[in-house]
């Protein structure tokens, strides 16, 4: 299975052996949800960070529309995805692999000495290590190293090189025992701000606001890494000073985000830059 300048005759011979795979739009993003599909809303029950069961037609849910159906692949409800599509992904855990994402040379010398050899992908900047069998998906598990299994996507890059082996306890734990994936600032509580608690505003009302900063990163269907700013900013600019914030609130936005294919690093980054905008 060779790279060819048209995405979908790849991902067609993909899905033939036995690999889901999904257009990926320039910035190597998948397409965003449909209007009817807006916020995961389909199929999804109450407090549930994944998609439920979709019958919509469209390419949504980002890695959950990875498929090897040849009928849904060249239908027309993803035709126009196709046409502006830069490059295929795929759903690595659907396919019973894992991606170690190396995405540089120090990771790459620490993955030589620490992982048994596997099948290896160049990248614009480092490598692909790809295992036999699938494992939880975790970002930022030590410097410059992403997992990419379950509930993720991976580029397609070519077919590789060497044998593939199999997952070794070695990457398993490193979504164990590696840093959060969330690295969120700390939000300083100004003295007399109640203990942590809001002095302004309900709980509901953090509740909604939290809510509506997730639905508007992940309805954003262009100039992602924008919205994702403006957003943090917006929710730091209301709650940053009442202490009223936790690592689970700015959890869920970061989760949203990642879910539009920011990186871990750029969440981290657009927060950090929210918080001095505003002096925090």
């Amino acid at each position: 299975m060779s790279e060819t300048p048209y995405p979908l005759h790849t991902a067609l011979s993909l899905a033939a052996s036995g690999v889901p795979v999904l257009p990926l739009r320039r910035g190597k993003v998948p397409f965003g949800n449909c209007s009817a599909c807006v916020d995961n809303t389909c199929g999804r029950r109450p407090n549930m960070k994944t998609p439920g069961p979709c019958r919509c037609p469209g390419v949504c849910h980002a890695w959950a529309a990875a498929t090897t159906e040849p009928a849904v692949i060249v239908s027309p409800a993803w035709a126009a995805a196709w046409r502006r599509a830069v490059c295929v992904g795929y759903h690595p855990g659907g396919a019973g692999l894992t991606v170690v994402d190396l995405d540089d040379s120090d990771a790459i010398a620490w993955a030589r000495a620490a992982l048994p050899a596997t099948r290896t992908v160049p990248t614009t900047r480092g490598q692909h290590w790809i295992y036999r069998g699938a494992m939880a998906s975790r970002n930022a598990v030590r410097p410059g190293v992403d997992i990419k299994s379950t509930m993720s996507y991976a580029r397609y890059l070519g077919p590789g090189t060497g044998t593939m082996a199999d997952l070794p306890d070695a990457v398993r734990a490193l979504a164990v025992k590696g840093p959060s994936p969330v690295r969120p600032a700390t939000v300083a509580v100004p003295a007399g701000a109640g203990g942590g608690e809001c002095p302004h505003r309900t709980r509901a009302y953090l509740e909604r606001g939290i809510a509506m900063a997730e639905q508007r990163i992940t309805e954003a269907s262009s100039a992602v890494h924008a919205t994702v700013y403006r957003t943090f900013l917006a929710v730091l600019s209301t709650h940053g000073r009442c202490g009223c914030l936790t690592d689970t609130h700015v959890a869920r936005l970061f989760t949203a985000a990642q879910s539009k294919g920011e990186t871990a690093r750029h969440c981290t980054d657009a927060w950090t830059n929210a918080r001095t905008t505003l002096g925090l």
